[in-house]
């Protein structure tokens, strides 16, 4: 088939192609180090010797630090949603899906996908007072999760689960305790991980 003078060269599109591929590779190391040093630890320097690739690619790629931390919080959130969120999601909505949820993030107390343990409960503590575009999707991405315990608890609630109390405190309970769970495994403190495991066994109980 002749190709139109619309369609773009194929060059182009492999090159696109080749950007997307090398953008989703640096970002995906940037969380990796970010879950053990910080988004404030992150330089293309150091992302460029890891990766075996040049800093000035790295600096097109992402222009600034900050374009590369909110990277790699998008990467860190992307991979929440595929493993913990996603597959909950085949789960009737209510009480099983908030299990589902629940159990998910706690998998990745024992398994984490980040060498640093759980991103969020990582970077939430170090740009909680640190204002701008970088906290703001810190936020969101708290926000959201937030919303969706809310809603499967609210869910729960309306099949006769989980008593009366405001779905916004529980779902704010079972953040915290999980949070804490991941704080504690990468302490060493197994019992304090078993505590959380039984402080959200009440709480959905």
């Amino acid at each position: 088939m002749t190709e139109s003078v619309t369609d773009p060269p194929h060059g182009t599109d492999q090159r696109l192609a080749k950007g997307a591929r090398s953008r989703a590779s640096i970002a995906r190391r940037a969380a990796d180090v970010a879950s053990v040093e910080g988004l404030t630890g992150l330089s293309i320097g150091r992302l460029a010797g890891d990766l075996g690739v040049s800093k000035s690619g790295i600096a097109t790629l992402f222009g600034s630090k900050e374009s590369l931390q909110l990277a790699a919080v998008a990467c860190a959130r992307q991979v929440f949603i595929d493993e913990v969120i996603t597959p909950s999601m085949s789960e009737p909505g209510g009480l099983p899906r908030l299990r589902a949820l629940v159990e998910r993030w706690f998998g990745q107390v024992a398994d984490p996908a980040f060498p640093g343990g759980c991103f969020r409960v990582a970077t939430l503590a170090e740009f909680d007072s640190r204002p701008g575009p970088v906290r703001d999707a810190i936020a969101e991405d708290r926000r959201d999760w937030l919303a969706l315990l809310v809603k499967e608890i609210r869910r729960a609630q309306d099949q006769g689960h989980l008593g009366e109390r405001a779905a916004d405190a529980i779902a704010f309970e079972l953040d915290a305790v999980i949070a804490a769970a991941h704080t504690a495994r990468q302490m060493g403190d197994e019992r304090g991980v078993a505590t959380a495991r039984a402080v959200v066994e009440d709480l959905l109980g």
